[in-house]
């Protein structure tokens, strides 16, 4: 049925002040850079869906993601969905093959550089400040991104209030 919501799990890969994100290779967001991560199957948790899309997309074994919050995005059109987000600290790697695009170590100081969703910026900064967060994304037709509050602090994240402009 259009307009329900498609539930994911995401885990955020970091080493140090690294995160080997995902350049996806196919739609949505394709070209940008996110974390890995996919569908939860039939039956299954969102941590066994974190450790298994981590495995499945990079054979890496995360044994204990440490979960950091929630992302519900809302639109108009297919692209509705609520992710898991997890945390898991890995070792430093090359860049494994992937099936879903390029795996890329990604410094944290370009990730504002980088081409990401709208929304991912903000996990990142909440994550790094170990913050947990149930973020609401509203987009239009056009996915553009038009407001997003953070449902635990009640914060509006995004636009920024004009006194922060």
């Amino acid at each position: 049925m259009e307009g329900l919501k498609k539930v994911a799990s995401m885990v955020i890969l970091k080493n140090q002040n690294r995160y080997l994100l995902l350049k996806r290779a196919n739609e949505p967001n394709k070209g940008k850079y996110l974390p890995v991560g996919g569908k939860l199957d039939p039956f299954e948790t969102p941590f066994d869906c974190a450790v298994r899309e981590t495995y499945e997309e990079t054979g890496i074994n995360i044994e204990n993601p440490i979960f950091c919050g929630m992302l519900t995005e809302s639109s108009p059109i297919a692209y509705n969905w609520i992710a898991y987000i997890y945390l898991a600290e890995i070792d430093d790697i090359p860049p494994p093959p992937c099936d879903e695009g390029e795996l890329e170590w990604v410094d944290s100081e370009l990730l504002a550089s980088i081409d990401t969703p709208p929304t991912d910026l903000f996990i990142y900064q909440y994550v790094h400040k170990n913050i947990k967060f149930i973020f609401s994304a509203v987009y239009d037709k056009e996915m553009n991104l038009i407001e997003m509050h953070d449902e635990l602090s009640g914060e509006h994240v995004y636009p920024p209030a004009e006194s922060c402009i």
